[in-house]
């Protein structure tokens, strides 16, 4: 029973290794999309979002799996919402404009730092979004502290949330909630052993999701 048991989770990994890789390729082409649509070069839309050439050319072709901060910079240098890069799932373009069905979210998994984000917020067009995001034990937003224009806000559901705002350090439980302004360096992360969820909005310019169609 042991060694069949095993044989399941191996065989369970093996299988989130294709899902990822699925993912990571989708994301990719959906990034060449956008940026070809712009008329942009790699080494342009790089240098616009920060980020090195190398690395928009690894994420396009589905070789790296981007951070959070590094989907947001790329969202902001394309002037897309940053649920552009979410895998799309089957509704109704008029409904999906105002409504989102729990079996619709739309979710992106960043392996390497442990959060899984479902953005929970519909697609037509408007300054907010809102996801549900989840973090794993020890993960974090990112390593380092990131800003950009906008506010921030968000509703702890289950578990310690760390949250970092400039110099100081907070934990937050189950109920507390928070607001600040984008432009203040932030990272939010999971410091205990236990899962993490959490209601995040972001306000920003408004933007739609067909910018990038």
């Amino acid at each position: 029973m042991k060694i069949l048991s095993e044989l399941k989770e191996v065989g369970q990994v093996e299988q989130d290794d294709v899902d990822q890789e699925m993912e990571d390729r989708w994301l990719g082409s959906r990034l060449r999309q956008a940026r070809r649509k712009r008329g942009m070069s790699i080494r342009e839309l790089g240098g616009k979002a920060a980020l090195s050439t190398g690395m928009v050319s690894q994420i396009e072709r589905g070789l790296s799996t981007p951070s959070l901060r590094s989907l947001r910079l790329l969202a902001n240098a394309l002037e897309v919402p940053v649920s552009y890069f979410f895998a799309d799932t089957p509704a109704s373009k008029k409904e999906r404009r105002h409504i989102v069905r729990s079996h619709q979210r739309k979710r992106l998994t960043v392996p390497s730092t442990g959060v899984v984000q479902e953005i929970i917020s519909p697609e037509g067009p408007g300054s907010i979004e809102i996801y549900e995001i989840q973090l794993e034990p020890a993960a974090t937003s990112d390593g380092e502290m990131y800003s950009h224009d906008g506010e921030k806000a968000g509703l702890v559901l289950s578990g310690t949330l760390g949250l970092r705002l400039e110099d100081e350090d907070y934990l937050l439980e189950p109920g507390d909630s928070f607001r600040f302004p984008s432009t203040m360096p932030h990272r939010m992360s999971n410091p205990t052993s236990a899962k993490v969820h959490l209601i995040w909005v972001v306000l920003g310019q408004i933007r739609s999701i067909d910018d990038g169609k």
